[in-house]
């Protein structure tokens, strides 16, 4: 009896000793922001213009395919980020006519993906202190695992949109 106490307490001081041992979790680091999913090089896979006042009113064909015209399957983008992954410029390489335009600095609406459902917006400056908006694109699909992205560029005219061109991208490494 005495030798089975022994046994017992032997067993529960070593389930104590296991017990209160500290497992090092490493230190805390930032979230992963939209801004190092973005960062980088981006080739052209497929460029759709959308006449989105034929799709609004349901008249075909309301989309056309570019990405062979104009030598759009020439067209990169990449965006850079600083060393805190704050963003600071892009710029548009190859012989392509511009959409938006080639050159200047950008920034996120949000560092995170929205949760509501909506879509963050990339905005567009001339300027490095980003005062000077030139355009706005929307980013529909967000870079992860697969390294592709897809962003939307529209125009407008009186509020209402007229055209849209839907760029799908992936990354270059």
């Amino acid at each position: 009896m005495k030798c089975k106490s022994l046994y017992w307490i032997a067993f529960m001081m070593c389930f104590f000793a296991i017990g209160c041992d500290n497992t090092e979790d490493g230190s805390y680091v930032d979230p992963i922001t939209l801004y190092e999913k973005v960062n980088g090089n981006w080739a052209l896979t497929n460029l759709k213009m959308v006449d989105e006042v034929a799709k609004a009113n349901k008249i075909e064909p309301n989309e056309e395919n570019l990405s062979t015209y104009f030598n759009y399957e020439d067209f990169k983008i990449k965006f850079n980020v600083d060393e805190k992954n704050q963003p600071t410029s892009y710029e548009v390489t190859g012989n392509v006519p511009p959409l938006f335009a080639p050159k200047g600095y950008w920034a996120l609406s949000s560092d995170f993906q929205p949760t509501n459902g909506g879509a963050n917006k990339i905005y567009l400056y001339s300027d490095a202190q980003k005062t000077t908006k030139t355009d706005e694109l929307r980013l529909i699909s967000v870079p992860g695992k697969n390294e592709e992205m897809q962003i939307q560029l529209t125009r407008t005219s009186g509020g209402v949109d007229f055209v849209s061109y839907v760029f799908k991208l992936t990354a270059i490494n």
